[in-house]
């Protein structure tokens, strides 16, 4: 049997990564991807084009994993998304903190590096208070309180969580198959619903949501099926290279930026290594600045006054926190998640869109308080 050289093939997962989301942050600041962007132009502008963006790439990436899983190139059910046990409250409050928090931060995750890249200190600042908070989510006191309140309350199925598997007995239809036409599904249903409208149809939105579900698609490739190794000569076990959860996985920033603090701070350690999704973050940022150092765009922001710092504190905090109760953040469960075709993430989505409704509210009203108060 041959031997494989896992450092090697370590390395070669990282750099795959890297040039992926570095030509992410490029897209992301070019294009203004942006889900919080989304929510707020429905309900302020009435505009449906970034939104629309979104649902593109969500119903690209569910292609995309679809066809990666039914031609053998991953395992769908070696995620941290499909598992069998559904934490529903911990997904709907956590998604609906995150929307609130990336609302009040001025973007979610990957919106938060891409301005980093644009020269904005205020997203320096998110960064931080997220990537603590996370941190602390995860394995510090906030942990403790959300795995003995919200983490409490869950529903374990006898088999997976996603759809397929769900479906496949009661329907009795082999899951695989099942995956495959709930797969061309629900994800012709999301482009079909992005492209119909004609104001939508243009060069630069259908790059923008196109680009965006390729990118999730092509890091499953990288994590799932470059990075799988089906038995580790170290410790003759299946492992997935480089990854946090030790699960195969797609993009994500929420805890990466709680790992991007701790590979920082504990570089010395020699047990601290570079993963999939700490690459993820200095691809994202460096793309972005890239684009905004080309086109002469780059340009220094701070704090306007002092609600604005709080505004983006808090955001971050809630952010933080919500993204990892919630197993994600917008691009975590809204895109890496939900190609999945998992209930969790099914749930998240519309947690995030409600969370950014409230976000979006709560900063008219601070605009425009009421005139008797």
């Amino acid at each position: 049997m041959e031997v494989v050289d896992i450092h090697s093939l370590g390395k070669s997962v990282l750099w795959a990564t890297f040039f992926i989301t570095f030509a992410l942050g490029m897209v992301m600041q070019k294009t203004g991807f942006c889900s919080m962007g989304a929510i707020s132009d429905v309900f302020i502008v009435s505009s449906w084009n970034r939104l629309r963006q979104w649902f593109l790439a969500i119903g690209v990436a569910i292609l995309g994993f679809t066809f990666l899983s039914h031609l053998g190139l991953i395992d769908s059910l070696k995620t941290i998304y499909t598992s069998n046990k559904f934490l529903w409250l911990s997904t709907l409050v956590g998604s609906i903190m995150f929307g609130f928090g990336m609302v009040l931060a001025s973007g979610c995750g990957s919106k938060t590096l891409v301005r980093i890249g644009g020269g904005n200190l205020k997203s320096v600042i998110v960064f931080m208070v997220l990537g603590l908070t996370a941190y602390m989510t995860l394995r510090g006191f906030l942990g403790v309180i959300r795995i003995n309140t919200l983490d409490t309350v869950f529903i374990t199925f006898a088999t997976s969580q996603d759809l397929p598997s769900l479906l496949a007995g009661p329907l009795g239809v082999e899951r695989a198959n099942l995956h495959l036409v709930l797969g061309l599904i629900v994800g012709l249903a999301f482009i079909a619903y992005a492209v119909s409208s004609k104001a939508f149809r243009t060069a630069e939105n259908l790059f923008a949501g196109i680009a965006v579900g390729l990118a999730i698609t092509a890091v499953w490739w990288v994590s799932g099926s470059l990075g799988h190794v089906a038995e580790d000569p170290n410790t003759l076990e299946e492992v997935f290279l480089l990854t946090n959860s030790g699960k195969m996985e797609s993009l994500s920033f929420v805890a990466p930026y709680a790992y991007s603090l701790d590979w920082l701070m504990m570089y010395s350690d020699t047990s601290k290594v570079l993963t999939i999704g700490i690459v993820a973050v200095l691809g994202m940022i460096t793309g972005s600045a890239t684009v905004s150092l080309l086109t002469k765009s780059f340009r220094w922001e701070s704090f306007r006054d002092t609600e604005d710092t709080a505004n983006h504190l808090l955001g971050g905090a809630l952010m933080g926190f919500g993204g990892v109760t919630a197993l994600g953040c917008t691009v975590g469960q809204g895109l890496s998640g939900i190609s999945t075709l998992a209930l969790g993430s099914l749930l998240a989505l519309p947690g995030f869109i409600f969370g950014g409704y409230l976000g979006v509210r709560y900063l008219q009203m601070r605009l425009a308080p009421n005139p008797c108060s």
